[in-house]
């Protein structure tokens, strides 16, 4: 073999070998990446879900506290009359 040939065969293995260990140090970074931000968005969601749940606590006390005022109001209306 020549050494035209040889040098070739060297420098396309260690490319090869370079290119290897670029992708797979790659494809660790992005794996790191992708658990990080799953982290984040589970965060955000049992925040939000923590949100909704206060929300209709919220919801469902509003038509118990308007009713309430209601009465009040009738009851406020019956004293006025009662005063005239």
């Amino acid at each position: 073999m020549s050494e035209a040939i040889i040098v070739a065969l060297i420098t396309g293995g260690l490319t090869l070998i370079g290119t290897i260990a670029t992708i797979m140090a790659t494809s660790r970074r992005q794996a790191a990446d992708f658990r990080i931000s799953q982290a984040v968005m589970e965060q955000k969601i049992e925040t939000l879900t923590a949100e909704v749940h206060k929300h209709n606590g919220f919801a469902e006390r509003l038509p118990v506290v308007e009713n309430d005022i209601k009465t009040l109001y009738d009851e406020v209306k019956e004293l006025k009359e009662a005063n005239k």
